[in-house]
This record gives C-alpha cells, sequence and structure tokens, in this order.
C-alpha cells in the first residue's frame, strides 16, 4: 500500500515537472545564412536563475566597444598634437621671419638716419664755405683789380676804367657741383614730387595773346572731384567769374548735384581744395527747384530755369534771397527742345567776356538753337539771334567772346566741337575743334573768362578743360 501511494506521488511530480518544462519550453524556426531550415527547442532550467559566465559577453561587448571609442580618441588627440607642432612650427617660423625683416627694415632704417645726418653735416659745411666764399668775393668786388700786360718782356700794371673792378680769385665750379650733388642727394631721399598745374602752362602759340578770339583748341580733362551717390550722375559746378563783396571769390567753387525730383541744394566750398576733398563751408537752400544743368554763376548771383517752367530766376549769393525773375519768352521747357542727351535741358544759361547769355528753342525756331542776351539784373532779352543748328542735334553748347559753340556728341570719347556762331556777324560755320568726353557722359558744359576754362560734369566726374584762342580772322569777326 505505501509503495502504491509512493509510487503515485512520484508519477504526480514527475508530470508537475514535464508541466512546468513544457510551460516554459518554446520552439523556434527560423532560416540559417544559407537559407535551410532550422528548428531550435528551448527549455528553461529550473534549477539555474542564470548561465554561469552568460554575462561575459556583455561586459566584453561593453569593454570592447570603450575601447574602440579611447582608441578614436587617442588617434584625435595624436593627429591634434601632430597638427599643433606643425602649427607651431609655422608660426614660429613666420616670427623668425618677420623677426629678420623687422631687423632688416630696422638696419636700412638706421642706414638712411646716419646717411642724412652725413648730408646734413655736409650740406653745413658747403654752406659755412659758400658763405665765406660770398664773403671773399664781395671783398675783392670793392677793390680795383690790377691787370699785369706783358709787352716785349717787360711787365707793367694799370687799373681798369672808373667803375669796373675784377677778382682775383674765382669761386670754383667744382665746388658748386659737390654743392649741387649734395643737394640733390638729400631731396632725393625725402621723395617729394610736386606737380605743376596745367593751368600754369602757357599754351604754345597764346603767349602774347590775352584777349577774344576764336577757339583754336581745348585740352585734356582735369578731373576734381567724382560725385559718391546715384545724385551726382550729372549736375552743375563752376566759379564766378566776376564775384561781388568779400563772403564769396572767384576761389569759391559752386556745385548742384541736378539728379532728384526736388533739386534745391547749392553746395559752396572756400576754394578748389576744399571742394576736391569733399568739404562744402556752405549749403544753401534755393527758393525754387533747379530744372537740369543749365545754370550759372556770375557777379555775385546764381542763374538757372526753374523746374517745369520757362522762368528764370536770379538768386542772391550774398543775402541768400530772390533777387528777379522772368519768363524768357516763347521758349521751350521740360524736354520740348533739349539736348541731345535729354535731361531736360531746354534752357542753358552761359557767361562770357561779354556778358549774360540763354541758348534754347522756341516753337517759332522749330528747333534751331536761339540766342539771347540778357541783362543780369533784371534778366529781360537785349537781343536774339537764330541759328541754323538744331538743338536736339548737339550735345551741348557753351559761349565764348559772343561766339556759341556746340559739341557734337556727349558719349564719344574723341568727338569734336563742330559749330560756331559769331553773335557779332550772324554767321554760323562748321568747325573741327577735337574735343574729349573721357568718362563718356558729359551733361555740362560752361566758360569762365576768368580762368580761360571750360567745366564739365562727365559722368559722376568734375572736370575743366585748358582752352587756347587765337585772334579771330577777317572772315568771321
Amino acid at each position: 500500500m505505501w509503495l502504491q501511494v509512493s509510487l503515485l506521488c512520484l508519477s504526480c511530480l514527475i508530470l508537475s515537472r514535464q508541466s512546468q518544462a513544457e510551460d516554459r519550453a518554446s520552439l523556434h524556426r527560423s532560416n540559417d545564412p544559407t537559407g535551410r531550415c532550422h528548428y531550435t527547442f528551448t527549455v528553461a532550467s529550473p534549477q539555474e536563475s542564470s548561465c554561469p559566465g552568460s554575462g561575459v559577453k556583455p561586459e566584453m561587448d561593453g569593454v570592447l566597444s570603450r575601447l574602440t571609442l579611447l582608441e578614436a580618441l587617442v588617434s584625435r588627440l595624436i593627429a591634434g598634437v601632430d597638427g599643433g607642432t606643425g602649427g607651431t612650427a609655422i608660426e614660429s617660423n613666420g616670427e623668425e621671419g618677420l623677426q629678420e625683416a623687422y631687423a632688416q627694415v630696422t638696419g636700412e632704417r638706421n642706414q638712411l638716419q646716419q646717411d642724412k645726418e652725413r648730408l646734413s653735416r655736409q650740406i653745413q659745411e658747403l654752406q659755412r664755405r659758400l658763405g665765406e666764399l660770398s664773403q671773399e668775393a664781395e671783398s675783392l668786388r670793392q677793390q680795383p683789380c690790377k691787370q699785369t700786360h706783358t709787352s716785349g718782356g717787360a711787365q707793367r700794371e694799370s687799373r681798369p676804367a672808373s667803375g669796373m673792378y675784377c677778382t682775383s680769385k674765382q669761386i670754383p665750379i667744382s665746388f658748386f657741383s659737390t654743392f649741387l650733388s649734395v643737394y640733390s642727394e638729400f631731396f632725393e631721399m625725402k621723395a617729394e614730387v610736386t606737380e605743376v598745374p596745367a593751368s600754369h602752362l602757357i599754351p604754345e602759340g597764346n603767349h602774347n595773346f590775352t584777349g577774344c578770339g576764336e577757339l583754336l583748341s581745348v585740352g585734356d580733362p582735369v578731373l576734381h572731384r567724382k560725385a559718391d551717390s546715384i545724385t551726382g550722375k550729372y549736375g552743375v559746378w563752376l566759379q564766378d567769374p566776376e564775384p561781388q563783396g568779400p563772403l564769396y571769390t572767384n576761389k569759391t567753387v559752386w556745385r548742384i548735384d541736378a539728379v532728384g525730383k526736388d533739386v534745391r541744394q547749392l553746395f559752396a566750398y572756400e576754394d578748389m581744395e576744399q571742394f576736391s576733398r569733399g568739404f562744402p563751408m556752405k549749403v544753401l537752400v534755393l527758393p525754387e527747384p533747379v530744372e537740369s544743368t543749365g545754370a550759372t554763376m556770375y557777379r555775385g548771383s546764381m542763374y538757372y530755369q526753374r523746374k517745369r517752367s520757362r522762368t528764370l530766376i536770379r538768386y542772391d549769393l550774398a543775402s541768400e534771397s530772390l533777387a528777379s525773375r522772368l519768363d524768357l519768352p516763347h521758349a521751350g521747357f521740360h524736354g520740348q527742345h533739349p539736348y541731345s542727351w535729354g535731361g531736360y535741358t531746354d534752357i542753358d544759361l552761359a557767361v562770357d567776356e561779354q556778358g549774360l547769355w540763354a541758348i534754347y528753342s522756341t516753337s517759332k525756331a522749330k528747333g534751331a538753337i536761339v540766342i539771347s542776351q540778357l541783362d543780369p539784373e533784371s534778366l529781360e532779352v537785349k537781343k536774339s539771334w537764330e541759328t541754323n543748328i538744331r538743338k536736339n542735334t548737339v550735345a551741348n553748347a557753351f559761349m565764348v567772346c559772343g561766339r556759341l559753340y556746340t559739341v557734337a556728341s556727349y558719349t564719344a570719347p574723341n568727338t569734336t566741337i563742330n559749330f560756331v556762331f559769331d553773335t557779332a556777324t550772324g554767321v554760323g560755320r562748321a568747325v573741327a575743334v577735337p574735343f574729349k568726353n573721357k568718362y563718356r557722359y558729359n551733361s555740362m558744359l560752361d566758360y569762365n573768362h576768368a580762368q580761360r576754362k571750360l567745366y564739365a560734369w562727365d559722368n559722376f566726374h568734375m572736370v575743366t578743360y585748358d582752352i587756347r584762342q587765337g585772334r579771330a580772322s577777317h572772315g568771321s569777326s
């Protein structure tokens, strides 16, 4: 009986263990790397919670991962050390090169200083010797010299005529040669260069002629200033040939940037140097807006055309007020009869030796240039002339000695002054005086009879031209 009970219990225990094993057992089916089907039967161990050494592989994997990371870090550090060493070497070489260059420059500077001191001492010594020789020469000039004549082997002395002196000792030429060479060497070290303005050079063939005459030639443009904004694409700049009063002189430079909807600012510069540097001494605000580039200066006033009208305005510079205004009879305006470059240049005011002029056209003249001489005070027309050249076929025009001159092109770098009309005779004719538009957009051209120059505004550039005149021929005077 006991044996049966024991067998029964043992069977139950075995079945229980099998049941637990079945609960924990699992069957897996998967393909191996070659594509063959593998069956895997897995049974959890009832006794061991984990396999001995089962945690070794994860730990090894962690160690290997950290080791790989450490190796990469070491490699980067080694590379950085090498690069830093290379950079240090380069910097070291650069510093050595700079030190060598600095030492060389310092040595050259010291040598130049020594040479300068040596030359200064030589100059002082030569100046001292020159002073001594000058004193000696002056003392000898005060004494009559004795002239020795030889005649038949016998010598005799004679004194010069009254008022004549001579020196028995001459300053050696070698002394002056040495003096000049030292001076030249000394000033070459200073490297100073002085330019002679073109205005100081008198054109060939015009040394004695200072009156009015025909335009013979125009020199190359000389740049004085370049505008630094789009408002300076074109404009007006000039000097008053006959200024009035001490406030503004013939050295004062005036400028108007003519690009804008409401042009009113008039810049005044003390002289050409301040103008070139861009430092105005004053900015005046005009009472009426300016139309285009036809303004001019004369006898302390600015003359200009009011915007979108044929009204002429005289603005007094001293009082900064409107002095007079008047409509130019029948004159076209705001694009009716402009020059070929456009810009609403219908009315162009000009000044020359004979006074104030207006260059324009009318509907009656059908676009041909009309010249009117104006009263500088009231702006009334004194006399008018109608030419036979159409205004929109020429680039610009100016007056010299009562003669109108026109320019053929405003963009061609090498063009000509192609037409002249003499108001004294009422006769016009074609000419061919070379003229240069260096910057290829010449929008303003005026003559200053005091400076005997043409002032122009050429594509942001403010330039002047020297001119040469000759005596008028009988055929055109």
